[in-house]
């Protein structure tokens, strides 16, 4: 049985449509285990009473695993399934803290649509935002992709 992609092709995202995944929590094994995979051991992220002492009194999980998480949270949607040729390009905005206990959802907006010069593929440009339970973005980022085109 021949797999069939069940992603979006470039023709079929809309600009300006929010895309939005399910939700996921944050919790204290993703914070350990990212750190035991990224090697980033900083004590805002690992040590409670020296936590309690910085800005955000508490301690806060690695802005980068925002990042994985979102990225993650986007290819659960299914709309980039089968379709994607590459994740050409990010630029990411940490607005707030990841913190522990927070419970998140990726909202995506396609911004650009690009057929390429090559058939079969484009260029599609999207809006990533990571929101927690109470509406704060937490992650504001350009995501651009290499995507399958039917054309």
């Amino acid at each position: 049985m021949a797999y069939t992609p069940r992603g979006y092709y470039l023709e079929e995202f809309e600009i300006g449509k929010c895309y939005e995944s399910a939700g996921r929590t944050i919790t204290e094994a993703d914070v350990v285990n990212f750190a035991g995979l990224s090697g980033d051991f900083n004590p805002l992220h690992m040590d409670d009473e020296f936590a309690r002492e910085n800005i955000f009194g508490k301690r806060v999980a690695h802005g980068a695993l925002g990042l994985v998480i979102a990225t993650g949270l986007s290819n659960q949607t299914g709309i980039y399934e089968g379709t994607t040729i590459a994740f050409l390009e990010l630029t990411t905005k940490y607005v707030a803290p990841l913190c522990i206990g927070d419970t998140v959802h990726l909202e995506m907006v396609p911004t650009e649509i690009r057929p390429s010069k090559k058939p079969g593929r484009g260029i599609l440009k999207v809006a990533a935002k990571l929101v927690n339970q109470e509406g704060a973005v937490i992650m504001d980022s350009i995501w651009t992709f290499m995507m399958k085109a039917r054309h």
